[in-house]
């Protein structure tokens, strides 16, 4: 961990802050930082869901550091093989495949290229209505290969994406949630509540069921509907398969059915 990755942890929940100069650009260092704070979140029992944000209220992060790239010390050709990002990919989040406890991207700034592909890799988006996305890659002469060529055109209008990609436009807070990219847009001292407020409602609530939802929805993406059936009937999906047999699982029925609120363990 370094000082530009602050981590907080208030019982179940794990508060994540990058905290990296002007802009909070990300070199390996600090991917490797967060990639750390991630694998924290999925191994240690007792968290349940954790908070995304930047410091202070105009950048959430510019992405990737191009002045660390411009001096050497990153690398662009076949950068996921020639440089240590830390497990799950860039920002240890834009591939992380084996991370089921939810994420909360409180958006406090603008989400500028690698920044921006950092948000739409978290569960759920709350933005601050001052805040914009940004893909300027193209002006570079590169693309935003970390995650907004992958995601983007499956969350907005394809041709909406490729006017992002193509022209460098940006998208306010407004537009986002028109689309459905965001889940909520908020006044900039109103962010830090929202988050911790659906946190601490995801804490609450059974966290094998939590975990189960991520797992399904990672191997069902893209999967027709019948086969989406099947592979939830057939494939490993451990933490899905835990989940119906759990201790979580007889408690939530018996609390409905005695009209008394849960109490979930995890197990």
């Amino acid at each position: 961990m370094t000082d530009d990755v602050e981590v907080k942890r208030d019982e179940h929940i794990l508060e994540i802050t990058l905290n990296r100069g002007k802009v909070n650009a990300i070199d390996v260092p600090t991917s490797q930082a967060l990639a750390a704070a991630f694998n924290e979140l999925r191994n240690n029992p007792e968290l349940r869901v954790a908070i995304l944000t930047g410091g202070g209220d105009r950048i959430f992060s510019a992405g990737w550091d191009l002045k660390a790239l411009n001096d050497g010390q990153m690398q662009l050709d076949k950068w996921w093989e020639t440089d240590d990002y830390g497990e799950g990919g860039f920002t240890g989040l834009t591939e992380n495949w084996m991370l089921n406890k939810p994420v909360i991207a409180a958006i406090n700034g603008h989400a500028i290229g690698g920044g921006f592909e950092m948000a739409m890799a978290c569960d759920l988006l709350i933005m601050a209505d001052h805040a914009e996305f940004g893909l300027p890659e193209m002006p570079l002469g590169i693309v935003p290969d970390a995650g907004a060529l992958q995601r983007l055109p499956r969350r907005i209008p394809h041709n909406i994406a490729m006017e992002m990609f193509l022209l460098g436009r940006r998208m306010g807070a407004p537009e986002a949630a028109h689309y459905g990219l965001v889940n909520k847009v908020v006044p900039k001292e109103s962010l830090m509540d929202a988050a911790r407020e659906w946190a601490a409602s995801i804490a609450w609530s059974a966290p094998l069921a939590m975990q189960s939802v991520k797992e399904v929805q990672r191997e069902i993406e893209c999967v027709p509907l019948e086969n989406a059936f099947q592979k939830m009937r057939t494939d490993p999906m451990p933490t899905y398969h835990k989940m119906l047999k759990s201790s979580d699982a007889a408690e939530g029925v018996a609390a409905f059915v005695e009209k008394r609120e849960p109490k979930f363990k995890g197990e």
